[in-house]
């Protein structure tokens, strides 16, 4: 059965091993190249996401089939200008063979509880251009597009 819960410090190594997979699948789609380099994490992936497990501000989920760590989401807390809060999803990975069977909105579902209790106004996450089951994830979870970043090459 697909459920969700809290990562735990044991579990970084699996986490890690899957933030690796999140990068290859999505440095080959468009846009996903930059993502890699500005807003995924960077190496050494095992400390990174140990720190988010120490945080109050962060919370770092796994998702299971049976009990198996199938995927994993992170949240980070970000303050506004004016002292909101709003809740970035830094990671959503689920892999392939375990996809759209509940896992991914499981995960979802935890990661939003979390910001609700931490007062966020939101919860805001990325989708690359071209990933349409990403969009249409989020869209399905609730989500709706609130900015386009727009990028050209400079050479």
């Amino acid at each position: 059965m697909e459920a969700s819960r809290p990562a735990e410090p044991d579990d970084v190594p699996r986490v890690a091993e899957l933030a690796r997979a999140l990068r290859a699948e999505l440095r080959t789609m468009r846009g996903g190249a930059v993502w890699a380099e500005r807003e995924a994490l960077a190496e050494p992936l095992d400390d990174a996401y140990a720190a988010l497990l120490d945080r109050d501000d962060a919370c770092v989920v796994v998702g299971t089939i049976d009990d198996v760590v199938v995927g994993f989401a992170a949240v980070v807390v970000d303050v506004l200008h004016d002292g909101a809060r709003l809740g970035i999803v830094t990671d959503l990975f689920v892999e392939e063979g375990a996809r759209s069977i509940g896992v991914g909105e499981a995960m979802v579902e935890r990661v939003v509880a979390f910001c609700a209790e931490a007062g966020c106004v939101g919860v805001d996450a990325l989708a690359l251009p071209g990933a349409r089951a990403a969009k249409n994830f989020f869209e399905e979870s609730g989500f709706t597009a609130r900015a386009l970043v727009m990028h050209r090459p400079a050479g």
